[in-house]
């Protein structure tokens, strides 16, 4: 089942089973039936620390991943190529206990994106998300840009 396809509950089983994810204790908690929603966890173990005993930055970078593409391919629909081209990370504060992040696609963004590449230009659009520790305190803030471009038409065959 390719993740585009599978339904939201699915998708979060699939994730939460995907080697990268259950080896580094990163958590789907939600993703909503519209995909337009997720929310990950990751808590702190003693296999996800970094030599100072906080949270490993790979694995803070990790859990923002997938879900900006997911969410828009899903929105976007079959009509569109969504890829992930860049990502910047900033820590803001030591990580440590649980953390999480949300991610959230606004319609006006789609919208946005819509017009952008009506034509078949290609856009690029950055996506921002905040990690946060449980008090809601900022641990890392991650951009990540996403390569979104309408697909050509196909030719018809005789």
């Amino acid at each position: 089942m390719r993740a585009s396809n599978a339904s939201a509950r699915g998708l979060q089983r699939m994730l939460n089973l995907w080697p990268p994810y259950l080896f580094a204790g990163i958590r789907v908690r939600a993703i909503d039936d519209e995909r337009v929603y997720a929310r990950v966890e990751l808590t702190l173990h003693w296999y996800n620390r970094n030599a100072v005993g906080t949270h490993f930055g790979g694995s803070l970078s990790a859990m923002t991943d997938p879900f900006w593409m997911l969410l828009a391919m899903r929105a976007l629909g079959p009509d569109y190529i969504v890829w992930d081209q860049a990502a910047e990370i900033v820590f803001v504060a030591p990580g440590r206990g649980r953390v999480s992040a949300e991610f959230q696609i606004a319609s006006t963004t789609l919208d946005t994106i819509r017009a952008a590449t009506a034509n078949g230009e290609k856009y690029l659009h950055w996506f921002e998300t905040d990690i946060r520790a449980e008090d809601g305190s900022v641990v890392a803030r991650v951009r990540r840009q996403l390569y979104v471009r309408r697909k050509r038409p196909q030719a018809a065959t005789s």
